[in-house]
Order: structure tokens, then sequence, then C-alpha cells
């Protein structure tokens, strides 16, 4: 029988022992699996996937990676080939067609912004309509949710092509979410941890995420697909932008889990959106042509921090655990001295933003900027004069333009002030006919006999101009 000491001694060390099993915190809970992406795309509108859909099959159904899909937009700017339904309506469909065309490849893990559908050229347009900080703050957030490897997204560039400007600014936010994420200093509400993990708490508790590869694709004429593939489209100024930039993944090649070929998967994603192109697919579908949709997925490499060839594949070198934060340059004004002329916005935004992300390269490109127009289009040129001297500058501006085109800009003198920029807007007319193909045009800036500087436009006249601008 045990004696009464023994009991109170035995009943100290459990309380001793229950004590001290207290004062030990739990562990912290590691983030949630559920989400984690290998790959995070971020795309303007329900049905911008398909621009990589043989990727996409290939990557979901075949390598089981794990994607996730943020849509900037719904799309309810866009048209409607199939019924009335418009506007907010439209939107709505537009979101059920997205999420069934990912979910037949098992990607479920889809967000969508609900930004506004903003259809023209000018990306700055749609960064303004969707409120930029804004939409940087959304999109950080879901990288440090899905915490991918890879993000893949549009071209941040002005493009000959359908050079929609939500596409592009689905770019420019990818991209400046792919160096901020990382960084506990952007959005640190997002990473501060909530009190006590209870209920209304205004912080997040995420942990910063830098992503490892950055990759575009783009809307481009010269990215040959089921919307256009003319060759007289290339422009004869220059090489294919594609051309050894990126990966390249064919589309002909035969899906070992489905047993028939990428072009075939891509046809069945297109048959989805039946509100925009799925016609497309039920015409290749119902004549067993699948020729259209044949067409490899190229992809242009952005850059990567844990290195790599820019054409070996998207995954190559990745690593398993995190990758260390890694700080780009960020913007550093120029000191430029005297008189100069260049493109204005959008050209010149582009031409600043790629050097502050370490992308240097994408200017080579497009070296000369283009555009694309249909034949009777007004076409609205951003120009920049600047005077970086003591005094008062008249900048004179002539234009040399082809043959039956049309300059119908406003003013030929500009008074720039010592100091000061002054943004001019071009406006050039097309003919209304003509044969489809690349015209230069050339504007020439000079103060009184002095020269100032040559601005030079390539553009596409034909019967597809892209989007109105």
């Amino acid at each position: 029988m045990m004696t009464r000491p023994f009991l109170l001694l035995l009943a100290c060390l459990l309380l001793a022992h229950a004590s001290e099993g207290e004062s030990q915190a739990p562990p912290l809970f590691q983030p949630d699996a559920r989400y984690k992406a290998d790959l995070l795309i971020v795309i303007a509108h329900p049905d911008d996937d398909m621009v990589i859909g043989g990727y996409l099959a290939r990557i979901s159904l075949d390598d089981r990676k794990r994607i996730a899909v943020v849509y900037c937009t719904n799309g309810d700017g866009g048209g409607n080939v199939v019924g009335n339904e418009a506007g907010a309506a439209l939107g709505q469909m537009r979101i059920l067609e997205a999420r069934r065309a990912l979910s037949a490849w098992g990607i479920e893990n889809v967000w969508f912004l609900n930004w506004h559908d903003t259809p023209g050229q000018n990306v700055l347009w749609s960064l303004d309509r969707w409120n930029h900080g804004l939409a940087l703050d959304e999109i950080v957030r879901l990288v440090r949710i899905t915490r991918p490897e890879v993000i893949m997204t549009f071209l941040p560039d002005h493009v000959a092509g359908e050079n929609h400007d939500d596409h592009q600014a689905a770019g420019v936010l990818a991209t400046e979410a792919f160096d901020a994420a990382g960084d506990p200093t952007q959005f640190p509400e997002q990473v501060s941890p909530p009190r006590n993990g209870g209920m209304a708490n205004l912080t997040e508790g995420l942990l910063p995420w830098q992503p490892q590869k950055l990759y575009y694709f783009t809307d481009a004429f010269e990215d040959f697909g089921p919307y256009w593939h003319n060759a007289a489209e290339l422009s004869p100024f220059r090489k294919s932008m594609m051309d050894g930039r990126g990966p390249t993944y064919e589309t002909t090649t035969i899906s070992p889990s489905r047993r028939v070929s990428y072009a075939r998967l891509t046809v069945d994603q297109q048959i989805f959106y039946l509100t925009q192109e799925g016609s497309l697919g039920e015409q290749a579908l119902k004549s067993q042509n699948f020729k259209d949709f044949a067409y490899p997925v190229r992809l242009i490499f952005g850059k990567s921090v844990v290195g790599g060839s820019p054409t070996g594949d998207v995954f190559e070198r990745v690593l398993k655990s995190p990758a260390p934060f890694v700080r780009v340059r960020g913007y550093e004004p120029e000191h430029p001295d005297g008189l100069s002329f260049e493109m204005g916005d959008p050209w010149r935004f582009y031409s600043l933003f790629w050097k502050a992300h370490n992308l240097d390269h994408l200017a080579e490109l497009i070296p000369v900027p283009e555009v694309a127009a249909k034949f009777g289009d007004k076409l609205n040129i951003a120009l920049l004069a600047c005077n970086q001297t003591q005094s008062l500058a008249e900048i004179a501006l002539t234009p040399a333009l082809p043959t039956g085109w049309t300059d119908q800009t406003t003013f030929t003198q500009y008074p720039v002030r010592p100091g000061e920029c002054y943004p001019i807007q071009a406006q050039i007319t097309l003919p209304a006919s003509g044969k489809p193909e690349w015209q230069q045009l050339t504007w020439t800036a000079a103060a009184g006999s002095r020269q100032v500087g040559t601005v030079k436009l390539r553009v596409y006249a034909g019967d597809s101009g892209g989007l109105p601008q």
C-alpha cells in the first residue's frame, strides 16, 4: 500500500510535468498544401489559357504538375457569338466556361479578380482602370498563397497582333509580383502574423515567397495558333521574336494518358469557350482536322533566379526547396543633356519597366516599335520631346509617310520649356483599302536648323488590326 507522503510526492511530480507541458508552445502551421502550385499562370480573360492550351494539357495530365490560374478579369467586355448575354452577365458565364475547361485537365485552383475587361491597346489604360496598386496587392497575395516555382504570363510589350491591353497588364503585374512577393517590405500586412490566431484579424500571416523562373507567351501575329497563322503578317524588317527565345513544346506529340495528340486535347479545351471561339473547336472535331491547333506552344524566357538555359525546359534547374529572395535593379533615373525625341507611352513605359525588372533582353525582341492597323483606321501615336537645356526650345515635327497615308496631327510646332517633356499625339489615317503589307513611318524633330532626333514606327496595314486603339 502506498504511503501518504509518497502519494503527495507523486502528485507534485505530475503537476510539475503538466506545468512543463503547458509552457511548450505548439508548432506553427505549415502553409496550406492544398494551394501549393508548381506553376502559376496569370492571364487577363477566360479563354486566354488557350494560347498555351497544348502545354497545359501536357504538364497537367502527363507531367502531373500542380497548376494554379489567376484571371484578372471575368471577360465582361468581350463579345458573345452564341447569345445575347453581355456585360456582367457574360462575365459570369465566362467564369464557368473557364472553370469547366480547366477542370477537364484537373486544374481546380482558379481565381478571378473581377477587374473590368478593357478592350484596347494601351497597357496603361488597363492598369489605371484596375487600380494598379490594388491589383498588384491581389496578385502578390496569390503568389504567396500558391508558392509557385514558375510564373507564366503574357509578354509585357506592345505587339502587332491582337495586342490586348489587358493581356499586357497581366504580364506587367505578374512580373512585378515575381519581384515583390519575396520581399517582406512589399505589402507587409500580408506577412504580419495574426494576433493569437483569432478571428477578425486584419493581418494575414502569409510568408514571403520568391518564385524561381518567369516565362511569357504572346498574342502577336507571329505566334501562330488556331486564331491566326498567316505568314504574310510576319514582319520583313526583323527575324521572329519567338525564335530561340524560349522552350518550344510540340502539340503533335501523343499524350500517354489520353492517347491522342495535344493538338486534339486543345480542341477539347476550345469547345468549352462557346461564347468566344468555341466553334473553331467544334468544327475541328466534326471534320477531324486538327491542323489549326497543331502549332507548337512557344514561350519567351523572362528570367530565372536558379540559372538554366533560355531554351531549356520550363522546370529545368528548379529547386525543391524555397529560393532566396533576389532583388532587382529597380528604376534608375536617366540624366540626359540637351534635346531629345522618342516614342511616348506606352513604349516609353516599357523601356523603363524592362530595365527596372532586369529584363533588358526584352527590348531586343521588337527593336523598332510596331503596331497593326486596319485600312481606314486612324492611328494615335504617342511621341515625346524633352528639353534638358537652360532655354526654351521650339521643336518642329516632320512626318514621312507611305503613299496614301494622311497626317492629321493638329500641330507641327511645340514649345518645350527647360527641364520639361512635351507629350505629342500624332494622328495618322490609313488609306481606305490596299494590299495588306508592312510599312514604315518616320517622324523627324528639329529645333531650328538642328536635328533633335528621329522616331520610326512599323505598321502592318491589313484587314485586321487587332483591337481598336
